[in-house]
Parts: structure tokens; sequence; C-alpha cells
């Protein structure tokens, strides 16, 4: 009893906060679903580490250690997420990949906007991969450039990703018309041969090694983990990426975030302002595909329907599972899942690249 007294006297009202949040994202993963492999672990990770006295940081510091700040954790998670990527989509109408590339325009936005509230480059930098909405490349940008904030950065790079049913829809609605939502979009799908699929990933690979070799890890391990998907040789290793590699490493991934979850470090000014700062990386990438899609109707006879551009986030495959619904909600008969997975996709290589080409500047700038 006298332990337990002298425990609940240790209690700090930080750590009641961490509790809560730590109740919060596990609220969201059970009760509402999002994302229940990450958000579960994270949210009861972090109430571990907010314990009084608690023995389990050390442990968690060491997962954080040997997993997060080596990146052997997000790298791992790409294979298994390369494993789950069908680029056939994309590939049956390669013009999608330009929604992927102008849904990452919050990250440069969001660069500027850090930058001028007095982060330093490295930091600005690293806190605007956030709007890559691919937690492992936000690892991996943050630890290369050693930020001072990589714990606030994980934590809302990957709360952001589970919450993009929240985030998304209303700047979607703000940004385009009744009308604009209701156009159809019939698809028209397109042979792919293997072979085709199965070169892609490599000559992926060899691209974005030459324009942003800092890229190279990240899309290499991407794109072997979609090499064997297509192959067609290894088939029981593709479906153990898919399924048992990737959750096994998102849930270790979400306990050992905890880490950084530490009330004293976390509750700061600057932690809030980061979350803030990835929230406008988020709206910015969505309404930059919206944007960009909007434009292109202008000189298009056969139109697009904008909402398309918002799944050009990396958040696979949750935006374009987003847009899919938005568009049923406004015509039962509207089905634009092909078109958003197109898209989602072509994010997914694009968020990839442009981590590598801030990393290009920014260590050449430091």
């Amino acid at each position: 009893m006298e332990i337990l007294y002298e425990n609940l006297l240790a209690i700090q009202w930080q750590q009641l906060v961490m509790w809560v949040i730590g109740g919060i994202l596990i609220y969201l993963a059970i009760k509402k679903e999002m994302e229940p492999t990450l958000l579960l672990p994270m949210g009861f990770g972090a109430i571990l580490v907010n314990l009084p006295f608690s023995g389990a940081v050390e442990t968690v510091e060491t997962l954080f250690n040997a997993g997060i700040a080596n990146e052997l954790f997000p790298l791992l998670l790409f294979i298994g997420i390369g494993a789950m990527i069908d680029f056939g989509p994309l590939l049956s109408n390669p013009k999608l990949m330009l929604f992927g590339a102008a849904a990452q325009f919050g990250i440069f936005f969001t660069l500027f906007v850090a930058s001028m509230l007095g982060f330093d480059l490295k930091d600005a930098a690293s806190i605007a991969i956030i709007g890559a909405a691919d937690g492992p490349t936000s690892i991996f940008v943050a630890n290369t450039l050693q930020s001072n904030y990589i714990g606030a950065i994980i934590v809302a790079a990957y709360s952001y990703m589970a919450l993009v049913p929240i985030i998304q829809p209303p700047i979607i609605k703000l940004m385009t018309t009744k009308k604009e939502r209701l156009i159809r979009m019939p698809y028209e799908p397109v042979s792919v041969s293997k072979t085709t699929k199965i070169l892609f990933p490599i000559l992926i690979t060899v691209v974005t090694g030459l324009i942003a070799p800092q890229s190279v890890a990240l899309i290499g391990f991407l794109m072997f983990g979609n090499l064997i998907r297509e192959c067609g040789v290894l088939d029981s290793l593709s479906e153990t990426a898919q399924k048992v590699l990737a959750n096994l490493v998102t849930l270790i991934l979400g306990i050992t975030i905890a880490f950084k979850m530490q009330a004293d470090a976390f509750l700061t000014i600057d932690t809030i302002l980061i979350i803030g700062l990835g929230l406008v990386a988020f709206i910015f990438d969505t309404a930059g595909g919206v944007l960009f899609a909007k434009i292109l109707n202008i000189f298009l006879k056969k139109k697009i329907n904008p909402m398309i551009g918002a799944a050009g986030i990396s958040a696979f495959p949750m935006s374009a599972r987003v847009v899919h619904k938005l568009g049923l909600a406004e015509d039962n008969q509207n089905f634009l899942l092909m078109h958003s997975i197109g898209v989602n996709v072509s994010g997914q290589i694009a968020s990839v690249l442009a981590g590598g080409l801030i990393l290009n500047i920014v260590l050449r700038m430091i």
C-alpha cells in the first residue's frame, strides 16, 4: 500500500493528460475503427510510458533505437505496403501520376510556413514531410536530418494518416460544387501485361535514384515489395509481406512511437505548433490535388471528377476510399474507386520523391 500511495502522489498532471490522449487514440481505434493496428498500440503505449516510474520506458527505448532510429521498421513496412499495391490502375492511365505530384503541394507550402515561424531548415523540412501522409517517409526524413522534434513529427504523421476520413471530406466539399461531385468517370480497364508490371518497380527505382538519390532506400523497399507481388514466383512470400509482416511491424511501430510521447517532452508549445502545421500540410495537399483537377477541367472536353485529386496524398488506401464514398454519397451509381486508387498509388510514389528531393536540397544547404 505504501508503494501505491507513493506512486499516486508521483502522478503529474501532464501524465494524466497523456493518459487521456492515449485513451482517445484507443477509442478511435476500437469504436471508430480508425487504423486500429496503429492507433491502438500508440494509445496503449502513451499510457504505458507515462505511468510513474514506468519500467517500460527503457524497453520501449530499446525498441525505438533498434527499429526507428535506424529506419529498420519503416523500411520493412514499405516492403509490406509495396506488396499490397496494384499499380494496374495507374499503368492503364499514366496521367493519374500528375495528381499524385499536385497533391504534394502542402509539403512545400508547410516548409515555407514552418521556416517563417522560426524553425530551422532541418526541422522545418522534417515537419513539412508530415504532409506526405506517409509515416515511414516522415520517420526517414526526420531521422536523416536529425530533427529535434522527431517524436511530435512521428505522432502527428501517423495520427493524421488515421484521421484522413475525418480531415479530407470537408475540404473536398468546400472546394467542389455539387455539379462537380456528380461528374461520372466510367472505368475503362486497359490490359497491362505482366512484363510491364514487373519492369515498372525496377524502372521507378532507377529513375527515382537518378532524380532523388536520398529517396532510394524508401522507394527501393517499396518497389521491392511490389516486385515480390508481381513476379508470380513468390506468392506465399507476397501474402506474408502484405498481411503478417505489415501488420506485425505496424503494431510494434505503434507502441515503439510511444517512447517519444513521454509527457515532459511531448506536452510543449512546439509540439502543439508542429501538430497544427501537420494539419496545414494535409489540408493544402488535399486542396492542391483538387485544385489541379479543376484547372485541368478548364481545358478538357471529357471532365474529371475533381474529388479524385484529393486521393493524391500517400495515405493508401484510406484516401481512395474516402473519395469513393463521397462519390457514392452524391450519386449511388458513381463509382470512383479505380480512378482514386490509381491517383492514390501515384501519391505513394510522389510522396517518397518529395521526401527525397527535400533531403537533397536541405542536406546541401546545411
